[in-house]
């Protein structure tokens, strides 16, 4: 049950019989303050992805202002932390469908637009037949690309059906959804690498529309600066759920431990792309200030993986604001500010090692394969000083800093050192024993 603080434009979810163990399917809520009447959206006459052109849909309106609905908007990062925003699930399906530009507000429902309508209604018809609580989303789909009109896309089995129709709807969700198994004549794909989803559904609300699709456009330009076509993907989904977070980015992908699962991400601007490229999917580390829950764990279940992660990691708080401040961290990127030039403290130890305050952009990125492993990664062309940091700090809410001490004489001397010191006592004792004796026996 919802929380009474939840926004009514999060999605609903149908819960099933407290005695059941089967579990409830998430779709979309209809009381969304930016709802349209479906009835008024024609969808393509025939076929189940045809003529999607004649999708007659009401457009959001012509270009919002970013200081209305984008990334100035007033309640831009109001919210600080945004830990624990996402309703439990635990299977994530997409089904790729036309593109954003022709999608209704509420596309599940779409009166002509057969095969996303009739697949949400076979999964809601057979929802208490579920062991896994499943979410439905639709993302972006191109005939003749990877991913074609029609296809379904499974998280966290990572596996992918080629050219699902409406024909084959009901028969899909039994043996795929409900049982578990496999679904013929269609073969499973296994999916490789991480895939990134990025809520776009400007005709839902208009906040997604303008964030959305700036950050689906630095997503690629981040992959092909650093060659991760094929390890990458990124697409344009719709509505998830939380519009105030907007931008809305669904990171699914295999952890260190080859587990695969599915990271939420709120108030993402474009400039926290190279962020989430280089610590979530290259590192395997959870961005916390952005981060606003998982696949697979309650809403008090992501508050308290949040903790925990700060209390192992250790977190700097100023201002109400929280950010993991690793010492891991602190080392591994060297671009942080020491603070401000008033409090400026020193970190840069001898000439040969690198300041806390020097910027660079680092040669390679490290990125996690399907196997736990990683591949470093050669960034095709340059662009700038483009700085691949943990960059929090942006918009309302920063209020982050990293600190840098000055170690003391006692926390730099080196083991090496307390040996070497204790070698010349001796020797010197050895001498003066020697000496002793010399003189004796004189």
């Amino acid at each position: 049950m919802m929380s009474s603080s939840r926004e009514r434009e999060d999605p609903l979810t149908f819960s099933t019989n407290p005695s059941s163990s089967s579990s409830p399917i998430t779709v979309s809520d209809h009381l969304d303050s930016y709802l349209q009447d479906p009835t008024s959206h024609i969808g393509s006459a025939s076929g189940s992805y045809s003529n999607e052109g004649l999708l007659a849909v009401e457009a959001a309106g012509p270009s919002s202002s970013d200081v209305e609905f984008g990334f100035s908007r007033p309640d831009f990062r109001q919210q600080t932390p945004i830990s624990g925003t996402v309703q439990f699930y635990q299977r994530h399906v997409f089904l790729c469908y036309k593109n954003p530009s022709v999608w209704p507000p509420r596309i599940e429902a779409a009166e002509f637009d057969r095969l996303p309508r009739l697949l949400s209604a076979a999964v809601l018809a057979r929802k208490t037949d579920m062991n896994k609580e499943t979410r439905l989303t639709i993302c972006e789909g191109h005939d003749g690309t990877e991913t074609s009109n029609g296809d379904v896309l499974i998280f966290p089995d990572m596996i992918r059906y080629r050219r699902l129709t409406h024909f084959d709807v009901d028969t899909f969700v039994e043996e795929v959804l409900v049982k578990n198994g496999e679904w013929l004549p269609g073969t499973p794909e296994r999916l490789e690498g991480s895939y990134v989803f990025v809520c776009s559904h400007g005709s839902r609300d208009r906040r997604c529309g303008v964030c959305g699709p700036p950050l689906v456009s630095r997503f690629k330009e981040e992959i092909e600066l650093y060659g991760l076509q094929g390890r990458v993907s990124v697409s344009p989904c719709s509505h998830i759920g939380g519009h105030k977070y907007a931008g809305n980015v669904i990171i699914f992908g295999s952890n260190i431990n080859g587990d695969v699962t599915g990271h939420w991400y709120g108030y993402v601007t474009p400039d926290d792309v190279p962020t989430l490229l280089e610590w979530h999917i290259g590192k395997g580390e959870i961005v916390d200030s952005l981060w606003r829950g998982q696949m697979g764990l309650s809403e008090e279940e992501q508050k308290k993986f949040q903790e925990q992660r700060h209390l192992v990691n250790g977190e700097t708080i100023i201002e109400g604001s929280t950010k993991e401040a690793t010492q891991r961290q602190i080392d591994e990127v060297n671009t942080t500010a020491c603070g401000s030039q008033d409090e400026l403290v020193s970190c840069c130890q001898g000439k040969d090692s690198a300041c806390c305050h020097d910027s660079a952009v680092p040669e390679n990125l490290e990125i996690l394969d399907s196997e736990g492993g990683t591949v470093k990664l050669t960034p095709e062309k340059r662009k700038g000083s483009k700085k691949l940091i943990p960059k929090i700090t942006s918009g309302k809410a920063a209020a982050v800093r990293k600190v840098c001490a000055k170690p003391t004489w006692f926390e730099s001397w080196e083991r090496e050192d307390t040996y070497a010191a204790l070698a010349v006592v001796c020797a010197a004792a050895s001498i003066v024993v020697a000496y002793s004796c010399y003189k004796q026996l004189s």
